[in-house]
């Protein structure tokens, strides 16, 4: 049964819809667009922050302008001991509602391989300002963290931040160059954009007129259509290898949008972590040591 303060948005938007399809899809895309709260939902995110406290500390906090939309994000750097350091530097975006901390297993897991991270916390999310997130704003944020810190040998994102890091190679941003690593992991991550919207707008018993002006914002804050934000059609354009990570059993990204990625480039490897789900896969040390044998060629291990 819908909360009560989802039916009360579903009838103020049905409502401003009556007099503006248009004024009702900006104010969809509000909502659509709102992080939620930072701090943990129950006593185990509140634990695994408290744990990840100290390693956070540890890294380098370094603040990225995003002068197209005028916000601001956070970007964490962490390097390696000298003794095991590669000369890698890799890249790390985490998903949405998400944050650096909940990342840490994967940090510390490149970290411990020789990687220099940058982890970033997206706008309205973690130790970044702000309460919205866009995917424009997103490749922003990549874009200003390659920027800062130079091209990345690879990069690797769950979730929202996976397709992040995919629209921001494609260069789907208009003005924005393509930033593209020399290797690239998506974990449980959403292959297009649209599908995101469409499940939303029906998740808001939007009407047509108000899901095409919910749509349109993009466009106008993009200055590209929907369609185009996909990230699978473009990692079919990428010459670079790409590792898909994904369970079939994960409940919040379907396990077709992996087959889209995997079939979109003879260079794109899938790899099926069943039973991890969509939130427990990003820090399994499975996934991890996976992760580290793809992005460093680890001779004595192999992808299976």
């Amino acid at each position: 049964m819908p909360s009560f303060a989802l039916k009360v948005i579903r009838m103020s938007l049905a409502a401003v819809a009556l007099f503006s399809p248009a004024a009702a899809g900006r104010l969809a895309f509000g909502i659509f667009s709102r992080t939620p709260g930072r701090r943990g939902k129950n006593a185990k995110e509140a634990a695994a922050l408290e744990k990840a406290a100290p390693v956070v500390a540890r890294a380098e906090r370094v603040s990225l302008s995003l002068p197209l939309s005028g916000g601001a994000a956070v970007a964490h750097r962490f390097l390696p001991d000298a003794t095991v350091a590669n000369g890698k530097r890799v890249l790390v975006t985490h998903g949405w509602g998400s944050r650096v901390d909940y990342l840490t297993a994967l940090v510390e897991g490149l970290v411990s391989a020789g990687a220099e991270v940058v982890a970033l916390d997206w706008p309205g999310h973690g130790a970044s300002p702000g309460r919205f997130l866009t995917m424009p704003q997103a490749v922003q944020t990549v874009d200003a963290a390659w920027r800062h810190f130079g091209p990345f040998d690879a990069a690797v994102g769950h979730s929202f931040g996976g397709a992040s890091l995919a629209c921001a190679a494609g260069g789907a941003l208009a003005g924005v160059q393509p930033r593209i690593p020399g290797r690239l992991v998506l974990i449980g991550a959403p292959s297009e954009m649209a599908w995101l919207f469409a499940d939303f707008g029906r998740f808001m018993r939007l009407r047509p007129k108000v899901q095409a002006a919910f749509e349109a914002v993009v466009e106008r804050l993009a200055g590209r259509s929907l369609s185009e934000f996909d990230a699978a059609r473009m990692m079919g354009a990428l010459d670079v290898p790409v590792l898909i990570i994904h369970a079939e059993d994960d409940k919040e990204v379907a396990a077709e949008h992996a087959r889209r990625y995997a079939a979109a480039n003879a260079r794109v490897h899938l790899h099926w972590a069943n039973g991890l789900g969509h939130r427990r896969i990003v820090s399994a040390p499975p996934v991890i040591e996976i992760v580290c044998d793809f992005l460093f060629d680890r001779p004595d291990r192999a992808v299976a």
